[in-house]
C-alpha cells in the first residue's frame, strides 16, 4: 500500500499540448511541436492527467493514506489483544486474526487495483468496484473487532475516516461520471 500511495503522490497533471522539440532546444531556437502523447517527458507514466483526471487521483491518495491508518490501528488493537488473550477462548481469537488477516489481503489487492486504474485512460467503473469492496471489507473489519470485545476506539477512528475518503471519493466518481455520459450525449445529438 505504500508503494501505491508514494506513485499516486508521483502523479502530475498535463503540462499541455505544446512542447519545444530536442533540435529546436539545441540550435537555441522556440520551434514547438504538438505533444502526441508519446513519453517525451522522460519516460514518466501519470504527468499527463487532466485536471477532472487530478481530482480522482488526489481523493485515491486520501483512501489510500486513510487504508494505512486503517491497518496501522488494526495492528495496535491487535497487538494489545495480544496481551490480554486468554489461553481458554476456544479459537475464536485465532479465527478473528485469520479473518482480520485476509480482510486487509483483500484490501491490499483493492488499493493496488484503485492505484492502477488512475493512469490515464482512467477507468471509473473499476475504480467504483475496488471502493465497494474496500467499503465492505472496513464494515467486516470493524465487525470482527468489535466482536473481541476490546478496547478500539483509535481502530474505529480509522474505520470511520476511511469510510469518509471512500465517500467522497465516490462522489467525485459520479460527478466525473456524469461529465462523460453528458458528453456522450451532446456528441450523439450533434452527430443527429
Amino acid at each position: 500500500m505504500k508503494d501505491v500511495l508514494r506513485e499516486m503522490k508521483e502523479l502530475k497533471p498535463e503540462s499541455g499540448n505544446l512542447t519545444v522539440t530536442e533540435d529546436a532546444e539545441a540550435e537555441g531556437g522556440t520551434q514547438e511541436e504538438e505533444d502526441d502523447g508519446s513519453l517525451s517527458d522522460g519516460g514518466n507514466l501519470g504527468n499527463d492527467l487532466s485536471p477532472e483526471e487530478m481530482k480522482i487521483a488526489e481523493s485515491a491518495t486520501g483512501v489510500v493514506s486513510n487504508a494505512l491508518v486503517f491497518i496501522k490501528e488494526l495492528v495496535r488493537t491487535i497487538t494489545g489483544l495480544i496481551k490480554l488473550e486468554k489461553p481458554d477462548d476456544s479459537g475464536n481469537f485465532v479465527d478473528a486474526l485469520e479473518k482480520l488477516l485476509t480482510l486487509c489481503q483483500g484490501m491490499g489487492e483493492q488499493i493496488d487495483e484503485l492505484g492502477a486504474c488512475l493512469y490515464p485512460p482512467q477507468e471509473l467503473p473499476v475504480m467504483k468496484t475496488a471502493l465497494d469492496k474496500i467499503s465492505k471489507q472496513v464494515d467486516e473489519g470493524r465487525k470482527e473487532v468489535e466482536t473481541l470485545n476490546c478496547s478500539a476506539e483509535a481502530f474505529f477512528q480509522g474505520c470511520n475516516s476511511l469510510k469518509i475518503s471512500i465517500r467522497l471519493m465516490e462522489t467525485e466518481l459520479d460527478s466525473s461520471m456524469t461529465a462523460v455520459i453528458e458528453a456522450k450525449m451532446q456528441s450523439i445529438s450533434v452527430d443527429n
